[in-house]
């Protein structure tokens, strides 16, 4: 796909992290509160490291992207937070244009990558990419060959009556992974034929988790034979030597530009500004692979882990961000997916 040539590993820069602090609301001078959408590990390593470099006090919090998006819709009277920070920029979207998170450029912004910046103007300014990765699965490869089958390389293979029970996705209402699923699905097989395959796949899903990685870590343990997750995060468990196989599909894929958006109302409007521009450079950006987080990162000179998926090699569709992310749309293949999806009996 054309804006991913640029995506090639190298050498990898090593920053330590630290411990995670409790999550709270913050009001006084030289507090942050931030909302964290990606894995543990990382949001701790940023929450440690932001600390270490400013002395501003960090209350963060860990939750998918989806929940995030329905705590700062549902906080909007009286926000609590001031920084959004991770997970899939579809619900950054999705706030920003419902007026949940406010504009901010970040003079940082000369040093990204194209598609981060088409993600803030997306946004109209109120969300920017921090890093990048594409869709796929994770297959246990000890579990496939169990199951007689041949290694899954494409959707359609996920649908083999074998599998039945033994595939693991998120919900996409509290998942931002699992939207994107949602969304890659549709764009790349039409509605119908999307639904289609979303239904066919339903027999073969033992449950639909809240975590978009979640799939990922059931996968490397052998609770579930394939889970559909963000390449990186079945890349994760590889690494550390489980029998799990990352895939990026044969037909095509989606990806996701992770964002970051600063929260209408935000108490520590001064720290959220400190924290966003923090964010966006290299050093900070290098925090990501010993965190075992192997995404592209936006900064045109951080570091590319070469753990990282190569999307430049991979079969993308030219996915909408602007159309799925939007309110209604997202409102609408939720709604869809509820009634004529997950309602199925197995």
């Amino acid at each position: 796909m054309q804006g991913f040539q640029w995506l090639r590993t190298g050498v990898l820069a090593a920053l330590a992290s630290g411990a995670a602090f409790a999550a709270a609301p913050a009001q006084a001078q030289g507090a942050l509160v931030m909302y964290c959408g990606v894995q543990e590990e990382w949001c701790r390593a940023m929450s440690t490291a932001f600390e270490r470099d400013t002395g501003i006090k960090v209350a963060m919090t860990r939750k998918s992207a989806g929940e995030i998006y329905a705590q700062l819709k549902a906080e909007s009277a009286n926000p609590r937070g001031d920084i959004w920070w991770g997970g899939t920029g579809d619900p950054h979207l999705q706030a920003a244009e419902e007026g949940l998170t406010l504009e901010y450029e970040s003079p940082v912004n000369k040093d990204l990558h194209d598609w981060a910046l088409s993600q803030w103007k997306a946004a109209q300014k109120r969300s920017v990419g921090i890093y990048a990765g594409a869709l796929g699965f994770g297959f246990n490869t000890q579990q496939i060959k169990q199951k007689g089958l041949n290694e899954p390389k494409c959707w359609a293979d996920l649908l083999d009556p074998k599998l039945k029970d033994d595939v693991q996705v998120a919900d996409p209402n509290s998942s931002g992974t699992a939207y994107n699923l949602l969304a890659t699905v549709v764009q790349l097989m039409g509605e119908e034929k999307g639904f289609d395959y979303l239904k066919k796949l339903h027999k073969n899903v033992s449950q639909y988790t809240k975590s978009g990685a979640a799939p990922a870590k059931a996968a490397s343990l052998g609770e579930t034979a394939v889970g559909i997750v963000f390449i990186h995060d079945a890349v994760v468990f590889a690494v550390q030597g489980d029998p799990i196989k990352a895939v990026a599909p044969c037909e095509g894929t989606g990806y996701e530009i992770g964002s970051m958006s600063i929260i209408k109302g935000a108490r520590n409007l001064d720290n959220a500004k400190k924290f966003y521009d923090w964010a966006l450079t290299p050093a900070a950006q290098a925090l990501a692979a010993p965190a075992k987080s192997y995404q592209v990162p936006s900064n045109k000179n951080s570091t590319v882990p070469p753990q990282a998926p190569k999307m430049s090699e991979m079969k993308m569709i030219d996915y909408d961000f602007v159309k799925y992310g939007s309110s209604a749309e997202r409102t609408r293949l939720l709604t869809k997916w509820d009634k004529e999806v997950k309602a199925l009996p197995k």
